[in-house]
């Protein structure tokens, strides 16, 4: 059903859209974001896009993402996304957890989760996807946030929300955001400025280090240290500085920006959740394409909302009851997909666009 799905385009995308309707060819950039569990409710989104829309690409793709937007987009590279995909999508919600959690609990939680749907030989397959040059971030940590024990990073957590609250640009004191990417992304086609970004090539020797890196959440997952190819330091999760990633095109580029994503808006980081000023306008979303469920769609999941991470703790020692509902959404996500290449197939996108303000 169309209105499953909200189409949000910034001002050079909109006027594009309204008189061409969309195509693949038209995307040089694809960026995915943080949110652990919320991913659950755009995963067939994402599975129709990577097994389907994009199917006949020849040209290079550039795809970066954070966390969770990692990760799926480790799983859609390979030569058989829907597999991937899905057993990502079956691994992550067949967590659980018994008595008090601990970083190394969620850590070895987090190495299952990733055995299940990448091995060396799929990140061969990864490197030598025929258009599909994949990039993801992580930061490199200072001071208390470098600390491998949970007390000096819970402080360095709310340090850090002092400091972000003050002034996002603050960040660079104590966090450095590394890209680490396939040989094939074009690192100067994306426009990385606002904070200083080491860019890192991806390898078989680092990449499933630096994919775990990515989405290692401070005091509640083990950091990763001495990254093959990186500078020596505590790497953690990218959507500390990029939590949903918003990263324009750099002059020159004339294709577009999609963003598969569970929110009609964009956050700029983790510390910005709580503050609606932070949110990401402005010239970075012109040639942006912002595809995401309605309210509606959302209105209809179990509980009535997206799921996150704080399920483990709202249905604690209900296991079978999340299991379900998660299940559900993923379920659900499917319609997401089929309306998305519906609109873009019989152009019906080109009415259902709206500004991205």
């Amino acid at each position: 059903m169309t209105d499953d799905l909200v189409i949000f385009a910034g001002r050079t995308a909109y006027r594009h859209i309204r008189k061409n309707g969309l195509s693949p060819n038209d995307i040089d950039l694809v960026l995915g974001a943080s949110g652990a569990a919320k991913w659950l409710v755009i995963y067939g989104l994402d599975a129709a896009l990577f097994s389907r829309w994009f199917a006949h690409r020849k040209d290079p793709l550039p795809v970066l993402g954070t966390s969770i937007g990692a990760w799926k987009f480790a799983a859609a590279a390979q030569n058989d996304p829907v597999r991937a995909l899905s057993a990502l999508k079956h691994a992550y919600i067949h967590q659980y957890y018994q008595g008090r959690v601990t970083p190394a609990q969620v850590s070895r939680e987090s190495g299952r989760i990733m055995a299940s749907f990448l091995d060396p030989a799929r990140v061969n397959e990864i490197l030598d996807h025929p258009f599909l040059r994949i990039a993801f971030g992580a930061v490199r940590c200072r001071y208390l946030l470098a600390s491998g024990h949970r007390i000096p990073q819970i402080l360095g957590v709310a340090a850090g929300a002092m400091l972000n609250r003050m002034s996002r640009n603050l960040n660079r004191l104590y966090l450095e955001r590394v890209v680490f990417h396939h040989d094939g992304f074009d690192t100067g086609g994306v426009d990385f400025s606002g904070f200083p970004t080491r860019c890192v090539p991806l390898a078989p020797g680092n990449f499933q280090s630096a994919l775990t890196a990515s989405g290692a959440i401070p005091y509640v997952m083990e950091g990763v240290t001495d990254i093959a190819g990186a500078p020596s330091g505590m790497y953690r999760d990218g959507g500390i500085l990029d939590y949903h990633p918003a990263f324009a095109l750099t002059p020159g580029h004339k294709g577009f920006v999609l963003y598969p994503h569970f929110y009609p808006h964009l956050i700029a980081g983790w510390f910005d959740k709580k503050h609606p000023g932070r949110r990401v306008t402005g010239a970075v979303t012109d040639r942006m394409i912002l595809v995401a469920p309605s309210d509606r769609f959302i209105s209809q999941l179990p509980f009535g909302r997206i799921p996150d991470r704080k399920d483990f703790i709202r249905l604690k020692g209900q296991d079978a009851k999340r299991v379900d509902a998660w299940e559900t959404v993923a379920d659900l996500s499917r319609n997401l997909g089929e309306t998305f290449l519906d609109i873009t197939r019989t152009g019906r996108i080109q009415d259902l666009v709206r500004p991205l303000s």
